[in-house]
């Protein structure tokens, strides 16, 4: 890669290639690395030379762009005498060039666009040794020809994968070899390819991946539902693979056929064969075959599959050399099928905060912009448009077919109003082209195409399949599908396709054989499948139209009632981590569940939401748990679900800093509980509203926190012991006794690991850890914060951003203020994006006081500023003590004793009405401001400071505060 400015707008592109390469590694692999090396440095040295840019390599080929195309040319033919110039050696080594010339995007160092295209094609179809160039280049270069150079006109030729002709020009170099064989364009070969209309758009992977398949077997059958683009990329891999076969490569189209009975003779046909009247099409077609060696291309064989399967298997037994390309959304399953299932294209996430510049990384998003430019040629992408770009491909799950008949709306519809209109696509996705076949002119009629292909059986199964969001288990497929009586909604599925446990597999099976579900086994033990969101929404408006989707969905929120449930036990246990993730995995899934319980199962929407709570506050979902707790609890439910949800709300909103309503939450549920006499759910109740006083500085004594926990271990309840010693360990050490928090929180620590909840043993560890810090130990402190931390990883970022606030701090403690800096700005950064405002305060606060320590006295002001602020919103009165005492500091790094006098003591005063008194290591540091302040105010001025400020109120503190130096 040069230094040189990548050229943009019209480049020339000079592309070449070794010609045999790969015969020349097999027959002299240590010549070859020599020689290879060589090529390399004359290629580069020379491109370089002539200003221009190599900008990518792939194997053996570069790929470089000049803004000046006389440049490139003179690159091509200096280059060409030096190979030829070259002693190689044994391995001789001829390179073909390639020259065009075009306007193309440019992003990451990389070029994209049809010119690109074209020049890979054009130096694709020359020998080594030789220099083709496009119209467009000759044109550009002719007039300024070196002496003695020449251009010699080949004429028009078709070449792999390109609709249009291409005028070919070589270059003529005295001195170096002329004349070569005819070119490499689909016009020398025996072949019936079609010519193509639009350019192939991605799958770079995919199509170096076939082509490996068929050079390897004999049989290759690329499988996907319908629009997928299975045809296109056959195409794509036959036209690449034109010189592998010396007998051609010959497209046979079946989807027309209606009768399995005409295969053999359309395929007869496509070959040029007749019938002789005294051989059967079967002997006719063999014998012609038999020893050759061809490709021979079936498409679109889905409907005929039987018979199309019984040919291939007679055809590779008769013609030892011939290979096959099938493409069917349903394997043969025969001896010697190589099955390869066609991914859709590349697509972005929905909601990423797409640019017109990243939305070009996805091939989705590529196919959808050109064919847009096409149906409309004003159509530009920009920063605006692209996230409705990416929702569209997201949506519409990267299918070619659907991307090309959303795109064709851009004629008469912006982008952002055809994302919109998605829900209804197979309204919107009309109109494909009039010459296509009837069912790939509009989605719905293609997709009806498979449908109508399934027994009735498997179209049951495929319509109440489509309640799954986000894919599902043979089991909750079993479960929901199935014919069994639901508990929850007290009914069985109607008998008019009566679907057995037993039958759900075979059924399932052969769903995923015909493209219409897809099967997952990388992600666990056990396989997962899901449908593309496209067939779940067509399946989901047939099972509309049968009249059973209430009941359908019935059993599926029962199934996910259940499933939560009997998980629920396990999120505190040791294998929280794996059903953590299961749940996550099924969240989608819950998600629909509890939308439909809402306004048909409240009660079971309940039980399904509060079963979820240490899934909402372990695993970053603390905002997702409080809106559907919330909507749930809006309405009526009977008071045993209630009460529990409250409580589980309570917890979801105490996590997330909102103290008001989980202190509501917890009240209405402790009177509930009491009614229903259920003293696990009181003590669950009493639990959130001790951490909600503790954190809103409301005085209770030690009472209430040693009667939790007396009540939990009453109850022999260790999960709500373990949570309940927790927080009369952290009242403890608020309140300096530090012996009696050390034990409590050291049977915490105990109880945790003996359960294996590593969430709560890293929660207690984290709290001894602070409590060794505030003490002054801090390499006791560094310890514990640290295995602390370890331990948390597994819960995923938020847990482990939580622990490094601890670390954070030590780091400040340690005046490791730039370590402290990073610790404490990962941390928040992570919290902010959660949405955990309680974390969000206190983070917030102490980067204020780093950046003190630091010298950056204006942020530091700026930053306590707004921390005091956001916890003055939340009622939180000991965080605004700590914001203002370090403005108090910041008072005296400006030369305002007094102010810092007046603020500490009403700090000492407030603290003292609040019973929370500083940590010693906290106190070290008011004693260095107080001893400096005695140096600047003699006693009398320090006696009226003190007074003014154990007068003040809050907000007069404040606003004293924020006066300014």
């Amino acid at each position: 890669m040069t230094d040189l400015p990548i050229p943009t707008n019209s480049v020339t592109f000079l592309i070449t290639d070794i010609q045999g390469s790969t015969k020349l590694w097999e027959q002299y692999p240590e010549a070859m690395k020599t020689a290879l090396a060589r090529h390399d440095t004359i290629l580069r040295d020379v491109i370089e030379a002539h200003n221009g840019d190599v900008f990518k390599t792939v194997g053996d080929a570069f790929y470089a762009a000049f803004a000046n195309p006389t440049d490139a040319l003179t690159a091509a033919l200096t280059a060409q005498r030096a190979l030829y110039a070259e002693a190689w050696g044994e391995a001789v080594i001829k390179v073909r060039m390639g020259l065009h010339t075009g306007a193309v995007e440019a992003r990451d160092h990389d070029y994209f666009g049809p010119p690109l295209n074209r020049v890979t094609r054009l130096t694709n179809a020359g020998h080594g040794g030789q220099v083709l160039l496009s119209a467009v280049t000759d044109e550009l270069v002719r007039g300024q020809l070196p002496l003695g150079v020449e251009l010699r006109d080949m004429g028009e030729w078709r070449l792999r994968d390109l609709s249009r002709l291409e005028h070919i020009y070589q270059l003529v170099i005295p001195g170096l070899p002329a004349d070569f064989p005819p070119l490499r364009a689909l016009d020398a070969f025996r072949t019936n390819l079609p010519a193509q209309l639009t350019s192939f758009v991605g799958r770079e992977k995919e199509t170096v991946e076939i082509a490996q398949l068929i050079a390897a077997n004999r049989l290759v059958t690329l499988m996907g539902p319908g629009g997928t683009g299975k045809t296109r990329l056959s195409l794509r891999v036959a036209a690449d693979l034109l010189d592998t076969f010396g007998n051609g490569v010959w497209f046979v189209e079946l989807a027309p056929l209606a009768d399995a009975g005409l295969i053999l003779q359309t395929v007869m046909t496509t070959l040029g064969l007749r019938e002789d009247g005294s051989h059967s099409l079967t002997e006719i077609l063999t014998d012609y075959l038999r020893a050759k060696n061809a490709l021979l291309i079936l498409d679109n064989c889905e409907h005929l599959v039987e018979a199309a399967a019984q040919l291939a298997e007679t055809l590779l037994q008769a013609c030892p050399q011939l290979h096959l390309l099938v493409s069917s959304r349903e394997a043969f399953g025969i001896p010697g099928e190589t099955p390869y299932r066609v991914p859709s294209l590349s697509i972005p996430k929905a909601r990423g905060g797409h640019t017109a510049e990243s939305i070009l990384s996805y091939e989705s998003a590529c196919l959808f912009i050109e064919r847009a430019r096409a149906a409309s040629p004003a159509f530009v992408v920009s920063d605006e448009n692209a996230p409705a770009i990416a929702k569209i491909c997201a949506r519409l799950d990267g299918i070619p077919l659907a991307l090309e008949l959303a795109a064709a709306r851009v004629k008469i519809l912006r982008v952002e109003q055809v994302a919109e209109r998605l829900d209804d696509r197979f309204r919107l996705l009309t109109g494909g082209s009039r010459t296509a076949l009837p069912r790939q002119q509009t989605l719905r009629a293609l997709i009806d195409w498979s449908y109508d292909l399934l027994s009735e059986p498997e179209r049951t199964l495929l319509t109440r399949l489509s309640v799954f969001a986000g894919g599902w288990m043979l089991e909750a497929a079993e479960a929901v599908c199935s014919n069994q009586w639901s508990v929850i909604s007290n009914q069985s599925l109607p008998t008019d396709h009566r679907l057995l446990n037993t039958d759900v597999l075979d059924l399932l099976s052969q769903l995923v054989n015909k493209s219409l579900v897809v099967a997952e086994s990388d992600d666990g033990p056990e396989t997962r499948y899901h449908m593309l969101e496209t067939i779940r929404q067509y399946g989901h408006e047939k099972l509309l139209e049968s009249g059973n989707d209430k009941q359908v969905r019935d059993r599926h929120l029962d199934y996910f009632v259940k499933m939560a449930e009997r998980i629920e036990p396990e999120l505190t246990g040791p294998e929280q981590v794996a059903w953590m993730d299961h749940l996550q995995s099924e969240l989608d899934n819950i998600h629909t569940a509890l939308e439909w319980a809402l306004n048909r199962n409240v009660a079971a929407g309940l039980r399904l939401a509060s079963a979820m709570q240490w899934f909402w506050i372990n695993y970053d979902y603390l905002g997702d748990g409080s809106e559907q707790l919330t909507h749930l609890l809006s309405q009526s439910a009977p008071p045993a679900e209630r009460a529990k949800a409250l409580n589980a709300y309570g917890l979801v909103a105490v996590h997330l800093g909102d103290f008001q309503h989980a202190d509501a939450a917890a009240k209405e549920s402790f009177t509930l509980h009491e009614s229903l006499g259920n003293q696990l759910g009181q003590a669950d109740s009493q639990f959130i509203t001790m951490w909600v006083n503790r954190q809103l500085d409301i005085n209770m004594g030690p009472a209430p926190f040693e009667e939790n926990v007396e009540q939990y271990r009453a109850l022999g309840n260790k999960e709500g012991l373990s949570r309940a010693l927790w927080i009369t360990g952290v009242y403890y050490n608020d309140n300096k006794e530090y012996f009696r928090a050390s034990a409590l929180l050291e049977e915490s620590i105990m109880l945790c690991r003996n359960m294996g909840d590593i969430s709560g043993a890293s929660r207690a560890l984290n709290s001894l850890g602070w409590q060794s810090m505030w003490r002054g130990d801090l390499s006791t402190a560094r310890i514990t914060l640290e295995e602390s931390l370890e331990i948390s990883r597994p819960l995923g970022k938020v847990r482990v951003a939580a622990m490094l606030e601890g670390l954070g701090e030590l780091s400040f403690r340690e005046r490791n203020y730039q370590q402290a800096q990073t610790r404490l700005e990962e941390s928040l950064k992570v919290m902010k994006e959660s949405g955990q405002i309680l974390y969000v305060r206190w983070l917030t606060v102490r980067l204020g006081y780093v950046a003190m320590r630091r010298g950056n006295i204006a942020q530091a002001r700026a930053i306590l500023a707004e921390s005091q602020e956001l916890f003055q919103k939340s009622g939180e009165k000991i965080g605004v003590v700590y914001a203002l005492e370090g403005l108090a500091s910041l008072a005296i790094i400006q030369g305002q004793p007094e102010q810092a006098s007046r603020l500490f003591a009403w700090a000492d005063a407030t603290r003292a009405a609040l019973r929370i008194p500083r940590q010693p290591i906290e106190q070290l540091d008011v004693d260095r401001d107080l001893a400096t302040i005695r140096t600047q105010l003699d006693k009398e001025a320090r006696a009226v400071a003190q007074a003014a400020g154990h007068a003040m109120s809050m907000d007069e503190a404040v606003a004293y505060a924020l006066q300014g130096a």
